[in-house]
């Protein structure tokens, strides 16, 4: 993918500087028609340098260069079979054909949109936006898959919302107070007294007050609530932790505790 973003972007480069130099030679020959020296003239002699011009090219054929191709100029000795039949208020139009640098892009274009389709469509050498979406996606899982199976002490990973106990454990109470601290204080207050979510200290629950109830909507989620999926970002030790210490802290009646909500257990 990265390889065809630097091909199209110095495609798209060239084609700028192509353009450049074509406007800078069409500046360049407008200014030297405009210095001509008959640009000023009487139509004497106007027709009179014309007619040494016309003999001039008689005699020696107006060779065409790179630039008047890619510009499309034709040789004033050639006018007169450009001329189209009808005319307005003296003024006839002239048969010019399209510039070889328009028609180059014009080319150009199809033939990248042509090898575009072959490689994302037919040989399938690139992705697509919802090939890469869904690769991006499985590997999400699977990176979140191989956070979740990090060994985290007590067989971190055999823990659900059917087999989590309550521990009284020193070092497990204070694993778990640092990530309460750190993901669920801003939603329930340092101290588990509530803020925008409920008062986790008292005996009044929204979701259940029993340890596999905690654990199950830690590691869940409330989403209609706002509360996210812990599941998503911690392993089920972690989440065990933190059950063990909101266990822990019951009764605790910490000061501005918010008002009880739900059923009392």
């Amino acid at each position: 993918m990265n390889d065809i973003l630097i091909w199209a972007l110095l495609f798209v480069a060239v084609t700028i500087l192509i353009a450049a130099l074509l406007v800078l030679k069409t500046l360049k020959i407008y200014v030297q028609q405009s210095l001509n020296p008959t640009y000023f003239a009487t139509e004497e002699e106007r027709a009179i340098h014309r007619l040494a011009q016309e003999k001039l090219e008689t005699e020696q054929p107006e060779k065409k260069s790179l630039w008047n191709w890619l510009l499309g100029l034709r040789p004033l000795s050639e006018e007169k079979d450009l001329v189209m039949e009808h005319e307005f208020d003296g003024i006839a139009e002239l048969d010019n054909p399209t510039p070889a640098w328009f028609m180059v892009l014009f080319y150009g274009t199809i033939m990248f949109a042509a090898g575009y389709m072959i490689n994302y469509h037919v040989i399938g050498w690139g992705k697509s936006q919802e090939q890469e979406y869904a690769a991006e996606l499985q590997q999400a899982e699977e990176d979140r898959i191989a956070l979740l199976q990090k060994p985290g002490g007590g067989g971190a990973n055999k823990i659900n919302e059917n087999n989590v106990e309550a521990s009284t454990d020193k070092a497990v109470l204070q694993a778990g107070a640092a990530l309460f601290k750190n993901v669920c204080s801003p939603c329930h207050g340092e101290h588990a007294e509530g803020a925008v979510g409920p008062n986790l200290t008292d005996d009044y629950w929204l979701h259940g007050g029993t340890v596999k109830d905690i654990f199950k909507t830690i590691k869940y989620g409330v989403p209609e609530k706002g509360m996210i999926a812990w599941e998503k970002s911690m392993n089920t030790k972690q989440i065990s932790d933190i059950t063990s210490y909101i266990m822990s802290i019951k009764g605790s009646n910490p000061p501005g505790a918010k008002a009880p909500q739900g059923k009392k257990e």
